[in-house]
């Protein structure tokens, strides 16, 4: 059982679906939770989602406090860290989960589309991780999940915005991982499966049952905790089910001199090498060369 008794934890779209699975089983394993969703026009507080998380959590004997900050806003990330502070006195746990569906074709896709998409989910999860980051460097603790989606790294028909934005969050996560780790902080993004307000056209019956968002809690809850050893990964997690997903490149081929087809055919047939970081996979190239990786790097003066 995880233990997160005296960790503070922000949670994003936790109003319904997987954000309000992550907020309950944060809260059951002892962390206080700002629990964040927008206020629907003509809602009262008690009418809102994240107010009714808010009840159960109390309700089971936790603590938390509702924040009605749209995550697209540029104040919204400082808001919630600013409620995390004056309600509990710290915070070590971000769950950036918060985004906005695509259904179009790019064609039928404006500029103006992909910035909503973005505005939501990538610059939702920027805002909030930008506040959040001074205070866990400063702590010299903080574990951090994002939210990936296979779209964002296999791309797929209509969702080019969302598959962009989630693509988005991959990276800065990965980067928050190498940038964190001297400081304590551990990023990593979870990329579920699971019946929410986005699937739900696309789930159904025993599929829908087996694909619950509680399936996901466990790893959400283990990358949380000060056990969790991953750094800068993407797990993906459906139905009782994880695996990890990492960059892979091929060997490399030469083509000095070559025809670009042939050079192409090769590289296609050629074994995947996982890499787990930008410098491993120029390593891996310089290796290809017969080069040597430490005498390639520029020495400092």
């Amino acid at each position: 059982m995880t233990d997160l008794s005296g960790r503070v934890a922000i949670v994003t779209g936790a109003g319904k679906s997987l954000g309000r699975a992550y907020a309950l089983g944060l809260a059951e394993r002892g962390a206080a939770v700002v629990v964040n969703n927008r206020r629907h026009q003509g809602e009262s507080d008690e009418q809102t989602s994240a107010a009714q998380v808010v009840a159960a959590i109390r309700a089971r004997g936790g603590r938390a406090v509702a924040n009605y900050d749209e995550v697209e806003q540029a104040q919204a990330g400082e808001n919630m860290v600013k409620a995390a502070l004056a309600a509990f006195g710290r915070l070590d746990i971000v769950v950036a989960n918060a985004a906005v569906p695509q259904a179009a074709a790019f064609h039928k896709t404006s500029v103006e589309d992909f910035r909503t998409i973005f505005d939501f989910g990538f610059y939702g999860t920027l805002h909030l991780l930008q506040a959040a980051w001074p205070i866990l460097r400063e702590n010299g603790y903080g574990r951090i999940v994002t939210t990936a989606s296979s779209a964002g790294r296999f791309g797929n028909h209509g969702l080019t915005a969302y598959g962009a934005a989630k693509g988005a969050i991959e990276s800065l996560t990965r980067s928050l991982a190498a940038e964190g780790a001297a400081r304590g902080i551990k990023a990593n993004a979870i990329s579920p499966y699971a019946l929410s307000q986005m699937t739900s056209a696309y789930l159904s019956g025993e599929i829908a049952e087996r694909f619950s968002p509680e399936q996901v809690v466990p790893m959400v809850l283990w990358l949380a905790s000060e056990n969790c050893t991953a750094n800068g990964e993407v797990i993906i997690a459906g139905g009782g089910h994880f695996r990890r997903g990492f960059p892979v490149e091929t060997q490399s081929a030469d083509g000095v001199g070559r025809n670009m087809a042939a050079v192409f055919d090769e590289i296609r047939d050629k074994a995947g090498v996982a890499y787990t970081s930008s410098n491993a996979a120029f390593d891996g190239l310089l290796k290809d060369m017969h080069l040597d990786a430490a005498s390639a790097r520029k020495k400092p003066n």
